[in-house]
């Protein structure tokens, strides 16, 4: 109990301090735009980059550009590539199961939201689980000493903006950060609409969506999990999904796999049950 406390308190601190300091410096349109900004960039990085790629291999790219996505989510302060990828892999083996990392629907909103994340039991990287990226020697650096990268981009705003730059930048945009991504592990197992029967309790939620730039159509993603778009049809707005395709155009990442036409067409009609279904399909 004392170690999972000890671990936590950075995590708590940088609630006080966000809160704190924001209200002591003040807030300008400026600063609004810039604490959006990060939280969307980062955002791209996790969904894209540590879930989309890393974790499920859902398209291919170079190896430079694979260091500079993974590069990019070690900014969002949501610990190293392996470690995040290694995690996500398990907990689609065994979703809504005992083992389930997170799953709200054995655990609870709260320990699935957060206390998974700060539990010292799942302090170790799952090599096992991700050894497809593991034999990168500069994948496995950013994964040890992830905390550098994101003291230099602190140090890049402070840099750029000053130290309200560093508050609404850095400390604002992150506490949102994380519990925008945390909504995923915690909310699209309680709330929203099933379209696929999953052998889990994922769901497809419009405001999950769009506060993670497409990560909310969760029920898509169990049902077909290696596809590089979740919103499967035109409705559903996949940000994250779009940029893919201007890189793809750009010639940075290439062979996005895409649902196959098999579950798209006629598209099922979503329901709010939550029935037993066929397994997800794995990555």
């Amino acid at each position: 109990m004392f170690k999972t406390a000890l671990k936590a308190s950075p995590f708590v601190l940088t609630h006080v301090v966000a809160l704190v300091l924001a209200i002591q410096c003040g807030v300008t349109l400026g600063m609004l735009a810039l604490c959006l900004g990060t939280y969307l960039l980062r955002m791209f990085f996790i969904t894209a980059a540590y879930h989309r790629y890393f974790a499920h291999r859902s398209y291919k790219t170079s190896r430079p550009f694979q260091f500079l996505l993974a590069l990019g989510g070690t900014l969002a302060a949501q610990k190293g590539v392996l470690w995040w990828a290694g995690h996500h892999r398990d907990h689609h083996r065994y979703s809504d199961q005992p083992q389930d990392l997170h799953s709200p629907v054995l655990t609870g909103f709260w320990y699935s939201h957060v206390g998974w994340f700060l539990s010292t039991k799942n302090d170790e990287t799952p090599i096992d689980r991700i050894k497809d990226f593991a034999k990168y020697p500069e994948l496995l650096w950013l994964n040890r000493l992830w905390p550098i990268p994101l003291a230099l981009g602190l140090g890049g705003l402070y840099a750029i903006w000053g130290y309200q730059g560093v508050v609404w930048g850095g400390l604002v945009s992150t506490v949102l950060l994380w519990h925008g991504t945390f909504t995923i592990n915690s909310l699209s197992h309680i709330y929203g609409t099933r379209r696929y029967e999953t052998t889990d309790q994922s769901k497809n939620n419009l405001l999950l969506a769009l506060i993670t730039l497409g990560e909310g159509w969760h029920n898509n993603h169990h049902h077909y999990q290696s596809s590089a778009n979740q919103g499967f049809f035109w409705w559903e707005l996949d940000v994250s999904f779009l940029v893919l395709r201007v890189l793809e155009k750009l010639g940075l990442v290439w062979e996005l796999r895409r649902p196959p036409e098999s579950i798209l067409s006629p598209a099922p009609a979503p329901t709010s049950e939550a029935p037993a279904g066929t397994p997800a399909l794995a990555a």
